[in-house]
């Protein structure tokens, strides 16, 4: 089977071009974080650069590492779903299902190999860059030089590949089987992720205003609503679909593909519920904390200034992942629907109808992402700010929620009508033809 997952990968490698970049920038993420706990290893280092490197390594690789795993799985989901025929096929030709999925994994395990390997030298560039930012904000010593060693390697290789394999069993499985029992665990987690972020979210207000921790429950509860009501994504959509009072016949029919097709964008409506409640609320709450230092005329100190960079950090790593993912997932999903598209033109159904469809079920999706997270981030957000100055809701809150709207937004339509618009370039017939 690894002999024919080198032949698959060679045949059509256009098929792993969006796992290749997932499993690419997840290690050079990993890889670039990780290399500050080989800095902060280094003999000579002050206890001060020290802490502020390793801090960095271990809250930024741990959501690094989650990032690899989400990334990779919603490639690999896409790539193996879109392949059912030819699974179908090597069933139908002896292959057992043991066969197919240690194909699927030799394939993923390649493919990460190379992206992990590529990822080196840009991961090598990036921890100089990161720590040149600590030291330009006085939060490192100048005289600590980056250092790329044996964690930043072991780290990133291993949890790239180990992400790829992980990933590629749950593909696989979904495509071959075990739904059931796999839709029972995630609906425990999913009510266990809400009732774990409302807990956390709620304990904020056992600290004081003035508490260099006020931050960090808000924070974990949004995160932890976040991934539970991601979790629910499906059921979400299906919800929000129940409720549209939409008209027209686009409208109808991007209801209806949407609700036929819950289970397939459910790693779309993941990302995106993911995105909004991490990078509101993370950037909402700095905002209110920033603001608050500065109107008591105190100056920031090194462990506030290491949370900042830390908070900023983290959700820049977040915007390019979930881009990443909503790109690929959008380009996947839209892409396969050549038949589909090919179909309704044949039907009667103008370019311009199709696109107005397609644009309406991103609208749907992006919305309903938008606002799950939204919810979450709230839920995070209001406690920290009674907390911290006697508000409820922060003016920063509004701002900041309509720069993420509208990346989500130029994302999500964007993606989509431009796959779209370049998919209906095929004739119809020769589209209907192909598929």
């Amino acid at each position: 089977m690894f002999v024919l997952a080198m032949r698959s990968i060679r045949q059509r490698p256009g098929r792993f071009l969006a796992t290749l970049l997932s499993a690419f920038l997840g290690a050079a993420i990993v890889m670039t974080f990780n290399s500050m706990h080989d800095t902060a290893g280094q003999p000579g280092v002050d206890p001060v650069s020290k802490e502020t490197l390793s801090t960095a390594a271990g809250v930024v690789g741990g959501y690094g590492t989650l990032l690899v795993f989400f990334a990779i799985a919603s490639t690999l989901t896409v790539n193996v779903r879109q392949r059912a025929a030819e699974m179908e096929l090597l069933r139908c030709s002896g292959a057992t299902p043991a066969q197919i999925k240690r194909m699927v994994v030799g394939e993923a395990l390649a493919v990460a190999l190379v992206g992990a390997a590529l990822a080196i030298g840009p991961a090598l560039l990036g921890g100089r860059a990161l720590l040149e930012v600590f030291q330009d904000s006085g939060q490192v010593a100048r005289s600590v030089g980056h250092s790329f060693g044996p964690v930043a390697l072991s780290s990133g290789i291993g949890i790239t590949l180990s992400a790829a394999v992980g990933a590629a069993f749950l593909a696989v499985r979904r495509a071959t089987g075990g739904s059931r029992q796999r839709g029972r665990a995630r609906t425990v987690l999913a009510y266990a992720a809400l009732v774990a972020g409302a807990a956390s979210a709620t304990s904020t207000f056992v600290f004081s205003a003035t508490d260099a921790a006020l931050m960090a429950p808000p924070a974990y509860g949004a995160i932890l609503l976040s991934v539970g009501c991601a979790l629910r994504a499906p059921r979400l959509l299906a919800a929000v679909l129940d409720r549209l009072p939409l008209g027209g016949a686009s409208g109808w029919l991007a209801v209806r593909n949407l609700r036929e097709r819950a289970g397939q964008l459910a790693g779309i409506l993941m990302s995106l519920i993911l995105f909004t409640a991490v990078a509101t609320a993370t950037l909402t709450m700095q905002a209110v904390e920033s603001d608050a230092v500065e109107a008591s005329g105190m100056v920031k100190s090194v462990d506030a200034k290491n949370l900042e960079t830390l908070n900023f950090t983290v959700v820049g790593i977040i915007v390019v992942f979930v881009c990443v993912m909503l790109v690929n997932s959008l380009y996947a999903a839209t892409s396969y629907r050549v038949r589909e598209f090919g179909q309704q033109r044949l039907a009667g159904a103008t370019p311009g109808q199709v696109l107005g469809l397609v644009g309406v079920e991103g609208l749907i999706l992006m919305v309903t992402g938008v606002f799950f997270g939204t919810l979450a981030a709230l839920a995070g957000v209001v406690p920290f700010t009674v907390a911290r100055t006697d508000e409820v809701v922060p003016g920063e809150f509004f701002g900041i929620g309509a720069a993420v709207v509208a990346v989500a937004a130029v994302v999500t339509l964007g993606t989509s009508l431009a796959t779209a618009r370049r998919t209906l370039r095929t004739p119809a017939v020769g589209a209907v033809a192909v598929a």
